[in-house]
């Protein structure tokens, strides 16, 4: 097998996964924010770790699923490994610049800025603080 490109397969990943729609939210998941890691070997296999908006999601095998068959049809991987990652909380924050506009479009104002005059930015101490 000849050598992969690595970053030819992770900007094809990427330019596939733009048009996979989270089911809460019209925007994709790259711009939302939603893709926390992408790796992949230099024997073709691509390991991905997801984050969802909502923990609840009820469409995660179809999400999933998705995921999958966009990889396989973006790169001739040897295997795909899906991880959902239900430990990492969504927050707005991880939106793109891009993905924030789409929201502002559709829903006619600004989730980060919303979600900072909500709950603040987050702070690199924030779990000391409700400690004491």
């Amino acid at each position: 097998m000849s050598q992969i490109n690595i970053d030819e397969w992770k900007k094809k990943i990427m330019e596939g996964l733009s048009q996979v729609y989270d089911p809460e939210i019209p925007v994709d998941i790259v711009n939302l924010g939603l893709i926390y890691e992408l790796k992949i070997s230099n024997d073709g296999d691509v390991y991905i770790r997801l984050g969802l908006t909502a923990p609840g999601c009820p469409v995660i095998d179809d999400l999933v699923y998705t995921v999958e068959q966009v990889i396989k049809e973006s790169v001739p991987a040897k295997s795909v490994d899906v991880d959902i990652d239900l430990d990492t909380q969504w927050t707005p924050l991880k939106m793109s610049a891009e993905g924030r506009e789409k929201f502002k479009k559709l829903y006619g104002y600004d989730i980060v800025e919303m979600w900072v005059q909500t709950y603040g930015l987050p702070t690199q101490d924030s779990t000391q603080e409700q400690k004491s």
